[in-house]
């Protein structure tokens, strides 16, 4: 397994209103193909391809709290097409 290396991370809480409008520019991005990321005067921007592959994820934890996680990640390898998957029904 190769070196991992963070370019970006930020991570605040937000209101139901604010994740769905950050979720929705995100969508925006996607599709025109490129997005840039700020923080702390630092760039870095993110060149999309036509495809990649997409991970949703639901997690449960039972500590002092339960705990649930959301997660939506997108992975591509720069050159490679996607592998066909699951689809989501809502």
């Amino acid at each position: 397994m190769g070196r991992e290396t963070i370019l970006f991370k930020t991570e605040e809480k937000k209101s139901a209103r604010e994740v769905s409008d950050t979720l929705r520019l995100i969508a925006d991005k996607i599709d025109a193909g490129t997005m840039t990321l700020e923080q702390g005067g630092n760039e870095v921007t993110v060149t999309f391809p036509a495809a990649m592959e997409m991970q949703l994820k639901l997690e449960e934890e039972q500590g002092s709290r339960l705990k649930k996680k959301f997660e939506v990640e997108l992975e591509w390898i720069p050159g490679e097409g996607a592998s066909q998957g699951s689809t989501l029904i809502s």
